[in-house]
């Protein structure tokens, strides 16, 4: 299975109903795959951080996980976020 940036973003748009993804392929070489991912969606409200990443990992990219060799993902809510781009 060969994973893309923009499939990433689709998938985790729609399976998370986010309003904003990024999604950056961090590979170093061609023979692994390499994401870090940023996800705001409103279904990480009153969720701790580990449940917001198993609802990405484990619900909504558990298939691809399984060609991915490393995977960083960072969650937030559309408040958090609004305060980040403040900063």
């Amino acid at each position: 299975m060969e994973l893309s940036a923009q499939y990433l973003r689709e998938k985790l748009q729609w399976d998370l109903e986010a309003e904003h993804v990024e999604v950056e392929d961090t590979t170093s070489n061609h023979s692994v795959s390499s994401f870090r991912v940023l996800v705001v969606s409103s279904k990480f409200e009153g969720k701790p951080l580990l449940q917001r990443h198993w609802l990405v990992v484990n619900t909504c990219l558990v298939e691809e996980l399984l060609h991915i060799h490393a995977f960083e993902q960072k969650t937030l809510t559309p408040e958090q976020w609004a305060c980040e781009q403040q900063k």
